[in-house]
C-alpha cells in the first residue's frame, strides 16, 4: 500500500516517501504562489485561479491573499465563501465548507496530526483526520481548528478559538479549548 493511500485510509502515513504526495505538494505550492501574486485589483482573474487550486467550488468564492495549502484537491466550498487574509487549510483529508461561511484573518484549519509517540513523530509520521463546516458559520481572526471536527449549521466561533471537538448547529461558541457558550 502507498503513503498515499495508507492516507487516504485514514492510517498513520509518512508523506515524505511518497513520491505522488510530493509532486502534488509541490504542484500546489507553485499554484498558491501564483495566486498569491496575482493583483488584488483583478478579482475575476482570482476567482477564477482560485478554481484551478480547489477540489470543488461554487460560483461566489473570494480568499485574500496569502492563501495556502497542501494539496487543495480534498477542499470543497460552497456558495458565498469568502475568507480574510492568511487562510491555511492542511488538506491531507477531505476538507468541506458549506454555504455562507466567512472565515477571518490569521485562520488554520489542520487535518494533519502527529504521533505523540517521539520516535514515530521524529520519522515524519502522520495522520489525516476530515474537517466538515456546515452553512452559515462565522469564524473571527485567530481561529484554529484541529483534525477531525465537525461544526454544525448557523455557528458563530469567536476570535482566538482552538476548536479541538465537534460543535452542533445553532450556536456561539469560543475559547481554548473552544466550547458552546450560548444558543442562538
Amino acid at each position: 500500500m502507498t503513503e498515499k493511500e495508507k492516507r487516504d485510509n485514514g492510517e498513520l502515513y509518512n508523506p515524505n516517501y511518497d513520491e505522488e504526495l510530493i509532486q502534488e505538494m509541490r504542484k500546489t505550492k507553485e499554484l498558491c504562489y501564483r495566486y498569491n501574486n496575482i493583483n488584488p485589483l483583478n478579482l475575476e482573474e482570482r476567482k477564477e485561479f482560485i478554481k484551478s487550486i480547489l477540489g470543488n467550488t461554487k460560483e461566489n468564492v473570494q480568499i485574500e491573499s496569502n492563501f495556502f495549502c497542501d494539496y487543495g484537491y480534498n477542499i470543497s466550498v460552497g456558495e458565498n465563501f469568502y475568507a480574510n487574509h492568511n487562510l491555511v487549510i492542511l488538506d491531507g483529508a477531505k476538507v468541506e465548507f458549506g454555504d455562507n461561511v466567512f472565515i477571518g484573518p490569521n485562520c488554520g484549519f489542520y487535518t494533519a496530526g502527529h504521533p505523540i509517540d517521539i520516535k514515530s513523530r521524529n520519522e515524519g509520521i502522520e495522520y489525516a483526520k476530515p474537517i466538515k463546516v456546515g452553512n452559515n458559520v462565522w469564524f473571527g481572526g485567530n481561529v484554529s481548528v484541529m483534525p477531525g471536527v465537525t461544526i454544525g449549521d448557523n455557528v458563530t466561533i469567536g476570535a482566538g478559538s482552538v476548536v479541538t471537538k465537534d460543535i452542533p448547529s445553532n450556536c456561539v461558541a469560543y475559547g481554548n479549548p473552544c466550547k458552546v457558550k450560548r444558543e442562538n
